[in-house]
Formats: structure tokens, C-alpha cells, sequence
């Protein structure tokens, strides 16, 4: 088949930026970047199912495969960076971050 005979993935360029997207709101509290991670997971996987089915017809497959690891790689750091925070309001406390005095002496105590 010539390559000007073929077709783009339809959603190649929206799970590489949603991939690209979910690593950088991974430090809005996690929780954005799991969301985009895993809609591009399911774009990914939507023409991952098109593209098996006849590789020959579509040239931007790469474009998907970098969007899908992006997307891996922010819902690991979100999730990461989720349970820091949730370790950083049980171990210092919610109070102790509104207020700099209780946070540095809870800071000296340990």
C-alpha cells in the first residue's frame, strides 16, 4: 500500500497528549493525572484493537506507543506523588500545615 494511502490512528494525537498532560498535572494532588492516564490507557487500547486488525493501513502507530508510555509514566507519578501526600496529612497533620509554629515543632520533634 503507498504511504499517502494511509490513514492516521484517530486517536493517536489525543493519548499523546493526554499522556503528556497526566505527567504534568501529576502534582495537582495526583488525582488529574490518574484520570488522564487512564483515558488515554482506553484511547490507546481502542486503536491499539484497529491497528491489529490491519497495521498496513495506518502510519502513526508510534504516536500511539509514546502516548501510552507517557501515560503510564504520569498515572505512576501521580499515584506517587497521591500517596506522598496522604503520608505527609497522617504523619504531620492537617493543623500543622496551616500553621508554620506547630509544624516546625512537630518537625523538631522527630
Amino acid at each position: 500500500m503507498n504511504e499517502l494511502e494511509q490513514k492516521q490512528l484517530p486517536n493517536a494525537t489525543a493519548v499523546l497528549v493526554l499522556g503528556i498532560i497526566s505527567i504534568i498535572s501529576c502534582c495537582c494532588y495526583g488525582i488529574p493525572g490518574i484520570i488522564l492516564g487512564i483515558t488515554a490507557l482506553i484511547l490507546y487500547r481502542q486503536d491499539k484493537v484497529k491497528y491489529d486488525l490491519n497495521p498496513r493501513v495506518y502510519s502513526n502507530f508510534q504516536t500511539l506507543n509514546t502516548g501510552k508510555i507517557l501515560a503510564i509514566i504520569g498515572i505512576i507519578l501521580s499515584f506517587s506523588y497521591m500517596i506522598f501526600i496522604i503520608n505527609l496529612f497522617t504523619t504531620i497533620g492537617w493543623e500543622a500545615l496551616q500553621d508554620p509554629e506547630i509544624l516546625q515543632d512537630r518537625l523538631n520533634g522527630w
